[in-house]
């Protein structure tokens, strides 16, 4: 069974995101996607729980994904699910070059065994963060466009 991982803080869960896990969806037989339940660099994210409830309710109808929370290292949390690869979204040459840093160290401390599919954006997806939608909530806007 191929399976691959998609982890993040998921604060929240944007249609950016949605759109990766779809076109990565074809590629495995088993998608798991893991949200991070401790971030010292985002301290302030909402529970885990919460998160996770709201991207299980919008993958309900579809058998092949899994959501559950993960701690520590994405390589841990790919072995500890048996998924040889780690699939991460791309939108900018900012993110590509986090990502393939990222990637490089992942592949060193597997010896190869957990391998990063990158997917970048779909241009009109480019600028959704979850950063940016918490920005905009923060100011009273309607983000739901933003939200699958």
């Amino acid at each position: 069974m191929r399976t691959g991982i998609f982890v993040g803080s998921f604060d929240p869960f944007t249609i950016g995101h949605d759109s990766i896990v779809r076109r990565a969806l074809p590629l495995f037989d088993r998608l798991v996607i893991g949200v991070v339940g401790d971030n010292v660099q985002k301290p302030s994210l909402r529970p885990a729980e919460e998160r996770m409830e709201k991207i299980r309710q919008l993958y309900a109808a579809e058998p092949a994904i899994e959501v559950k929370p993960y701690y520590g290292l994405a390589v841990d949390f790919a072995r500890a699910e048996g998924a040889r690869f780690i699939v991460k979204g791309v939108r900018s040459a900012k993110d590509f070059e986090y990502e393939r840093e990222q990637a490089d160290i992942n592949r060193q401390i597997t010896n190869g065994e957990v391998e990063t599919l990158l997917l970048y954006a779909e241009p009109h997806l480019s600028s959704v963060s979850s950063t940016m939608i918490r920005e905009l909530q923060h100011f009273g806007l309607d983000v739901s466009q933003f939200l699958p």
